[in-house]
């Protein structure tokens, strides 16, 4: 019981005790009052992002022309002299395009193109006919007379070609006096040539 009492002593003394610190005149330091810990702020959602590589049917249509003839009871636009087309990374020379409206007139149904026809696809396949008609419904052109696509080195050759932009995926189909011709050069090997940058999604094609 002693020794009991006696350590109970010290340690009463020892928290009375005054701090030499104190006499000197030195301010104790007191310790910092922790931080709260701070909030968890709820997730932010990611910003929409749409499928530049699917195309967007919403995306305005520019077109630039030296003429243009307005038949609003036909729903129809003819453009003529040097005709530019160009919506979401897709672009479409013609001498002669006829525009044709939906039954409201507010959307583009389909198109026509005649005279020195040439299209640049959103994944950058470059195609030249005769003719070249396009429905926006199904995201489909058809190139007829003289049709030919190709990208990079490769290429195909027949009297039409459809080309499905929403699927990637393309019909080529020959005529009475030609067949259907395709040229195909294999990927050269990585290891010994340089590869080239993949394109960014909407990026404009070179």
């Amino acid at each position: 019981m002693r020794r009991i009492a006696a350590a109970a002593l010290a340690a009463l003394l020892l928290a009375l005790a005054p701090d030499p610190s104190a006499a000197q005149g030195t301010p104790r330091p007191r310790p910092a009052p922790a931080d709260p810990a701070p909030k968890a702020r709820p997730a932010e959602p990611a910003p929409a992002t749409r499928s530049t590589e699917k195309g967007d049917k919403n995306a305005p249509v520019t077109v630039d022309a030296d003429q243009l003839e307005s038949l609003q009871k036909e729903g129809l636009i003819i453009f003529t002299g040097s005709v530019v087309a160009r919506q979401d990374n897709q672009t479409q020379w013609a001498d002669r395009m006829e525009v044709y409206l939906d039954a409201k007139g507010d959307r583009i149904a389909r198109t026509v193109s005649t005279g020195s026809v040439k299209i640049i696809t959103r994944d950058c396949k470059t195609g030249t006919a005769q003719r070249a008609e396009y429905y926006d419904a199904e995201q489909r052109v058809i190139l007829i007379g003289n049709a030919r696509v190709w990208q990079d080195d490769n290429v195909v050759t027949g009297e039409r070609i459809t080309i499905y932009l929403a699927e990637d995926r393309s019909v080529v189909e020959a005529g009475r006096q030609e067949r259907v011709k395709a040229v195909f050069y294999p990927k050269k090997d990585e290891g010994k040539t340089e590869t080239k940058t993949a394109r960014a999604p909407g990026t404009p094609c070179s």
